[in-house]
């Protein structure tokens, strides 16, 4: 009989480690390892439970993230982390397997795997194929914005948007943060799109609970090869054809927007991320949009992915 591999999430009770912990109760081919709520903070326990897992899934801030990292001298475990702290490491794999076979088969060989950032997710799966593909510069300089709902910044956040008590500020209109363009995102989104420099960045924070979108505007007159928007588009269906999770939806098709506009919450509850490539040709002007669930393809969605990567499973499965 094959044994079941092992699997630890270390901060399960934050909305990440909550979805991930759902997804895998899934699996009948996993076995949980649990440690108990007194002990979360042993480092002892802590070590003794990392180690015996087959694959660990951090879900922590970044300074507990490192520490765990450290309690870790088991070879054969694979840890996937959910934080920001390993996600421009030289020693780690980046967890986006859909941007080349190269990066898939990094991921499939790998025991040390950054789970991306979900504004990440959705930017770099629209720029990585253009300066892949020579279409922009790395010098390049983007402009970007992000749509999103309020989930991604935890519960904390949630609670304050959640609250039923008199007049809510938070929920009465969209809120862009941000504001010192120094996003904790942009060394990742910079390093693994290819660009030499981080994007003006801005995201906006809406008042629904998950599903965002990231904008990315083009000048097509400074782009290195002369491409009209639907080129551009030609160039991401090519790079992304037969991707499980990344799909660009057709051109110029008014049939897939709600009332001319786009639903940013239209791949919740998925692990999808959508590409729309809108343009004006007569003034040179491109966006590239990409929607997903930032508590699924943005989070708890891609770890699991990356989980069936490395144990050899359909990448899509129970997903």
């Amino acid at each position: 009989m094959k044994m079941k591999k092992k699997i630890f999430v270390d901060g399960l009770t934050g909305t990440t480690g909550l979805k991930i912990h759902e997804r895998l109760a899934l699996y009948s081919e996993l076995d949980m390892i649990n440690i108990e709520y007194d002990k979360r903070r042993d480092p002892a326990e802590r070590a003794r439970c990392l180690n015996a897992a087959d694959v660990v899934f951090l879900c922590l801030p970044d300074d507990a993230a490192k520490e765990a990292v450290s309690l870790v001298t088991n070879p054969n475990t694979c840890i996937i982390d959910a934080s920001t702290a390993h996600r421009t490491a030289e020693s780690w794999t980046y967890g986006l397997p859909e941007l080349s076979v190269a990066h898939r088969e990094a991921i499939k060989s790998s025991k040390r795997i950054s789970n991306p950032g979900c504004h990440a997710t959705a930017f770099i799966l629209s720029a990585y194929p253009l300066v892949a593909h020579q279409v922009i510069d790395p010098s390049y300089p983007i402009t970007c914005q992000s749509l999103t709902g309020f989930s991604g910044g935890g519960k904390a956040l949630i609670e304050k948007y959640e609250q039923k008590d008199g007049k809510n500020d938070y929920a009465k209109a969209p809120r862009p943060y941000g504001l010192t363009l120094n996003h904790k995102h942009l060394p990742e989104m910079a390093k693994h799109s290819g660009l030499a420099e981080a994007p003006v960045f801005i995201p906006i924070l809406g008042n629904n609970y998950k599903g965002m979108a990231v904008m990315m505007s083009l000048h097509t007159r400074l782009l290195a090869k002369t491409m009209t928007a639907k080129n551009i588009h030609a160039l991401l269906e090519e790079h992304y054809q037969g991707q499980k999770f990344v799909k660009v939806m057709p051109y110029a098709d008014d049939s897939l927007l709600f009332d001319g506009a786009v639903d940013i919450t239209a791949c919740n509850d998925t692990n999808n991320a959508e590409i729309f490539v809108f343009g004006n040709d007569s003034k040179g002007s491109a966006v590239i949009m990409t929607r997903i669930d930032n508590l699924g393809k943005g989070a708890s969605g891609a770890a699991i992915q990356n989980m069936n990567i490395v144990l050899g499973f359909e990448e899509d499965l129970h997903l």
